[in-house]
């Protein structure tokens, strides 16, 4: 019986930790409507998977996605990060409270290499919203795969919509 358990024990798959990367609740900022913001939101393509050799078999990828305040004075607010897969439906919402990024600083998503949701079209939706006058904010991807001594890796950069 213990060795039954010890092997059903074992079979579970390790959580995909793509689903909760931070405490995103500890970052949490109120925006009041008084406040005087611009809003905005930007689209991030993403690669979870890509084509290898034919349409038929695909190789796996961990995506970093970067969400940068590139303002050297003011917070920027990021309202709302959406994930979607290839066929535009949406995966999931990472945050939808307003969450803040201090002058200059750095948040990541990661989207784990065995988290095959998001396929080879996927991509991320950011609301935001900036003081007057300060720079939007930069999203951009990294995706990186690595099989015994082949590694592959490319970047994408996000755009306003």
């Amino acid at each position: 019986m213990l060795v039954l358990l010890i092997v059903l024990a074992s079979c579970n798959r390790p959580e995909i930790s793509s689903v909760n990367p931070m405490h995103w609740e500890q970052r949490q900022a109120k925006i009041n409507s008084s406040d005087s913001l611009d809003y905005g939101s930007s689209y991030l393509s993403v690669y979870s998977e890509i084509y290898s050799l034919t349409e038929k078999r695909t190789y796996n990828l961990t995506a970093t996605i970067s969400i940068r305040n590139i303002s050297f004075e003011d917070s920027i607010y990021i309202l709302r990060s959406d994930y979607y897969n290839t066929a535009g439906d949406l995966i999931r919402t990472y945050f939808n409270s307003p969450i803040f990024l201090k002058p200059l600083e750095t948040i990541e998503i990661v989207v784990d290499e065995r988290d095959e949701h998001g396929g080879t079209g996927a991509n991320f939706i950011f609301d935001w919203a900036v003081k007057p006058g300060t720079h939007e904010p930069f999203f951009e991807a990294v995706m990186i795969s690595t099989s015994g001594q082949q590694g592959i890796s490319f970047t994408t950069s996000g755009v306003k919509r």
